[in-house]
């Protein structure tokens, strides 16, 4: 497929079969992978493109993936069906790109995972595949999104608003799957007991929601506000305590409701919701409850341990006040909460100065507080290494430890001579590591991954002082070394004082 695609193509064409044996095995990942390749939902790109591309969407290629979740029960088979579709609405041909995003193809949708005795897996994949619809960018990396946007044979699928309006119509039906009331399951666990567990079909659905909301669409707005769906994700928050995934969906649907410029969105949250009485109520008790009739119940004759949501709670409080500063609905509401003030002054204000990490006194280099990024992004060539703190810890390598076992005795015996007979002393290490070039130059490598970084050019070295003797020891060969050998360098074993 990759180097004789044309050919493949109008051999597939010539036996429209082999498309459809290989939808049957879906289930098999690499199936699945020669299908998308097969769509056109990858960097292929061939002469004749747009014309096998047609023959697809003629055939129906679309309409044979999705059926396959009604066909079997198999959640791999599911998995593969919604991968190969959020595929085609990441970077779709433009023939697939206006089917897969029509409302029909939605209801379609919909239809295979509200049928009677479907698997909960078929909701889940697709409401995937209605999340891809929506925001085609979620779930793919930044280094995938680079790549795409150097192509040009297909585009990203927006979500039109008659799209956005076949997902509505199947709001009701999905918002009835969030009631727990009616579930008997319980699932203990090493704090308590769930009753029931919320599930992951219905994690699915508040994150599809908090997408849902996240598009700006006024009409989806009016919608949840009417189903009542974002105070039943906001009760289901507060039910759910240690369910972190339900709480960052909650936590991304209050922030795009406060940060609305539709004020009856804001209204709603603040006044119907009462996000800022459940905050407060939250503080006031933060111990998991013992009550029978609750969702999350502590461990019968333990102490029951604090709920998990305090972090998230911390941060929407945070973002209230930060909105209250260029919004008057929230300021007044806040104003006009006396429970609210006291908390702020008395809880809020310390637990900010408490977990503001540039205020720690270790652990936080100064040339990292004003750096915005997350630092497992940090490139290893752009950080600030401390020339001095990595000087003296190579030397305390060199001094400790850093032998083989048959010369312990020898080690301890070194350790014990005066700082004027050691032979890597501190000022000697910092000339090694200031003689670095940390990462500047590309070709040449860092300090943690050039293998030769000990070796010094002659010319490099300095006449007199401990450089000097450094220098010296580095270039002196280990009299266990052969003649062969002598260009490699050898370090270890100190200077025999004689």
């Amino acid at each position: 497929m990759m180097r004789k695609t044309l050919p493949l193509m109008n051999y597939v064409k010539s036996h429209p079969e082999i498309v459809s044996q290989l939808v049957d095995l879906i289930g098999i990942t690499s199936i699945m992978e020669v299908l998308i390749r097969l769509i056109g939902a990858d960097e292929t790109m061939y002469s004749s493109y747009a014309d096998s591309m047609q023959w697809l969407d003629d055939i129906q290629v679309l309409e044979m993936i999705v059926d396959k979740f009604s066909s079997s029960d198999s959640a791999e088979v599911h998995a593969n069906a919604a991968e190969i579709l959020c595929a085609v609405t990441r970077y779709a041909p433009p023939a697939l790109a206006t089917k897969i995003s029509s409302p029909s193809f939605v209801g379609r949708l919909f239809h295979h995972a509200f049928e009677d005795s479907r698997p909960k897996s078929v909701l889940v994949h697709s409401l995937s595949v209605c999340i891809s619809l929506l925001d085609p960018k979620r779930l793919v990396s930044a280094s995938y999104q680079a790549f795409r946007s150097q192509l040009s044979h297909g585009t990203l699928v927006t979500a039109s608003p008659e799209t956005v309006n076949g997902m509505l119509d199947s709001l009701g039906d999905l918002l009835k799957l969030l009631d727990v009331s009616s579930a008997e399951n319980i699932l203990p666990t090493t704090y308590g007991s769930l009753q029931p567990p919320l599930g992951k079909h219905r994690l699915k659905i508040v994150e599809f929601i908090s997408v849902l909301l996240s598009i700006g669409s006024e009409v989806a707005e009016m919608r949840l506000i009417d189903l009542g769906a974002i105070k039943h994700v906001i009760n289901l928050f507060f039910e759910y305590p240690f369910n972190n995934f339900l709480h960052h969906h909650v936590e991304n649907i209050i922030v795009s409701c406060l940060e609305s410029k539709q004020d009856h969105l804001i209204a709603h949250v603040l006044d119907e919701c009462e996000l800022v009485t459940r905050i407060l109520e939250a503080e006031k008790n933060s111990a998991l409850s013992i009550d029978l009739t609750k969702r999350t119940l502590s461990s019968e004759g333990r102490t029951p341990p604090r709920v998990g949501f305090v972090g998230h709670i911390t941060r929407i409080a945070n973002k209230l006040i930060q909105l209250a500063n260029s919004n008057s609905t929230i300021q007044s509401h806040l104003q006009q909460n006396s429970g609210w003030t006291e908390w702020h002054a008395s809880i809020l204000t310390k637990r900010n100065a408490v977990e503001n990490v540039y205020q720690w006194a270790c652990g936080r280099p100064t040339s990292m507080q004003d750096r915005g990024r997350d630092s497992d992004d940090e490139d290893f060539r752009d950080r600030d290494y401390d020339v001095a703190a990595l000087a003296s810890n190579l030397s305390q390598a060199f001094k400790y430890g850093i032998y083989p076992s048959e010369d312990v005795d020898e080690a301890q015996a070194s350790q014990e001579r005066d700082d004027e007979d050691v032979y890597f002393d501190d000022e000697a290490a910092e000339v090694v590591i200031n003689s670095l070039r940390l990462g500047d130059d590309p070709d040449s490598g860092s300090l943690f991954t050039n293998s030769n970084w000990f070796a010094f050019d002659e010319d490099k070295a300095l006449n007199d002082g401990p450089e000097a003797s450094l220098s010296a020891n580095l270039e002196s060969p280990s009299p266990n070394v052969d003649d062969d050998d002598m260009d490699e360098v050898v370090l270890g074993d100190p200077i025999d004082d004689t």
